[in-house]
């Protein structure tokens, strides 16, 4: 084998791993969003398949040779080329550690499930997902033993979405968020005038709400001619290349900023994949690095921008056109209030930026408890049901707005939900960076946010996968992740919007 020879494979490797990728995602991606109910059997069976070919192509005896050939000649490769071979190793490492039918029938068992919860989700039948579940999370332990059995299992799941991620890390991370938190809350509700956000609750036509997600879109720059947008139950994005990006949203007639959050929260996801660099395109390197740098997209175009004054006054307008009856008599203050009120609620995705921390708290610990086999599947909606109260102080009034809420675990994603909390954090720190070369609020105020967007470009899309997650925030901040930028950012901005001193 020559250096030459062992890079074309390389290439051809991972261009039929993308391909096998596309594939998948436009089966998923249809099954979500206009695929009629009950067609979850044949599919599965077309993933089935499509699964045991990946499987064969990729943990393989000759994939093997191959990388530790290139590891061997590291010294003859570029930067990039490097960067790939050690990302495909670590996925070498895990995949070729589960036998294949058991690899299979696990893509299978998530294609059945996802279906199963969103029936369940609408029909509040914890019952009938609980089977499903109770088959994920034994595949995700025993998964984690053949990854790493010295490791505990839930620091496996949690490395997987956030590389080098552990529950030590996360412990003290959510400590930290709860000193400031928890006590702002607790002003909030017993010092603060309370903030009228009713006009939010009336009837706001789908159509017109439709309009408005295009707008959003304009203004974000998202380039339309490569990000298409769809409805679903729980709304997602997903790319497969960064010329083809979906992202997807849910609407609701009685209050449109739960849609409108929602565009800008997948918005955010969507500007990373777009903005990958050209020469990362079909390569292991092709998208973002983690869910928590992910996730720091989203939230700080969902949080940061999209819930500032200059934000809400730039849009307001556009909302006034579209809903003048819905609004009349509010001005575009009163609406940055509304959308900043925070009130502890049910639902994490239509949660306030203050109390929502709390949310990926009580799944923190309810994934722990599940990997560590301490409490039982058919337990979750009572357990869950104590943590909301616990944290939130809210009573559950059924599973559809407790247990069934999100779509996570039904896609196998135990370990993901840190990521959201993590990732708020990063953008406190990426934003204040930013603030060093960028007037943002003069940026959003001018209705032209690609200066921020070219930003974050140059210091994180671009570079794909090519940073772990760290290094990332080292690349682009200066300073390794430091939470107290977010602490400060949340304790600074609402106590303003409360009038706390």
């Amino acid at each position: 084998m020559t250096i030459e020879s062992a890079l074309q494979q390389l290439k051809d490797l991972q261009m039929k791993l993308c391909a096998f990728s596309h594939a998948t995602g436009a089966i998923y991606l249809d099954s979500v969003t206009v695929a009629p109910e009950d067609t979850a059997a044949g599919r599965g069976e077309t993933l089935g398949v499509l699964s045991k070919l990946s499987y064969e192509m990729f943990a393989n005896e000759e994939v093997a040779k191959l990388l530790a050939f290139l590891r061997e000649n590291a010294d003859k490769l570029t930067r990039q080329q490097a960067r790939e071979v050690e990302m495909l190793q670590r996925d070498y490492d895990e995949i070729s550690k589960i036998p294949q039918d058991e690899y299979v029938q696990y893509r299978k068992l998530i294609n059945d499930a996802q279906s199963v919860w969103h029936k369940a989700k609408r029909d509040n039948d914890f019952a009938s997902f609980a089977p499903y579940l109770e088959k994920i999370v034994e595949a995700n332990r025993r998964f984690a033993g053949y990854f790493n059995k010295n490791e505990h299992p839930y620091n496996v799941c949690l490395n997987q979405y956030e590389y080098g991620l552990t529950m030590e890390k996360l412990d003290i991370f959510f400590d930290k968020l709860k000193q400031t938190i928890v006590p702002l809350i607790r002003r909030i509700q017993t010092e603060a005038k309370q903030i009228d956000d009713s006009f939010l609750h009336g009837h706001y036509p789908v159509e017109a709400q439709r309009k408005f997600s295009d707008y959003l879109m304009e203004v974000m720059s998202i380039d339309r001619k490569h990000c298409g947008i769809g409805e679903t139950e729980h709304p997602f994005t997903i790319h497969f290349n960064k010329y083809d990006v979906r992202i997807t949203t849910k609407y609701h007639e009685d209050d449109p900023t739960k849609s409108m959050y929602s565009v800008i929260h997948e918005g955010g996801h969507a500007l990373y994949e777009l903005g990958t660099a050209d020469e990362l395109m079909y390569t292991r390197l092709a998208n973002g690095t983690s869910m928590g740098i992910h996730e720091s997209q989203s939230r700080l175009f969902e949080n940061i921008i999209g819930r500032s004054e200059s934000f809400i006054n730039l849009i307001f307008p556009k909302l006034q056109e579209l809903f003048p009856e819905q609004l009349a008599g509010v001005d575009a203050h009163k609406f940055y209030l509304a959308v900043n009120k925070s009130e502890p609620s049910l639902i994490r995705i239509e949660a306030d930026e203050l109390t929502y921390c709390l949310h990926i708290m009580v799944r923190y610990e309810i994934e722990k408890m599940l990997m560590e086999d301490k409490v039982k599947v058919s337990e979750l909606p009572a357990v869950w049901a104590a943590k909301m109260k616990e944290y939130l102080g809210v009573d559950v009034p059924d599973d559809t707005r407790g247990v069934l809420q999100d779509s996570h675990w039904s896609g196998g994603s135990i370990g993901y939900f840190p990521s959201y909390a993590l990732g708020s954090a990063y953008s406190a720190q990426i934003v204040d960076r930013m603030r060093q070369d960028i007037d943002i609020e003069a940026t959003i105020a001018s209705g032209n946010l690609r200066p921020i967007v070219e930003w974050l470009e140059e210091r994180i899309y671009r570079f794909g996968s090519m940073l772990d997650p760290d290094d990332v925030i080292m690349n682009c901040c200066g300073e390794p992740f430091d939470p107290t930028y977010f602490t400060e950012y949340l304790s600074a901005k609402f106590k303003a919007i409360y009038d706390l001193d």
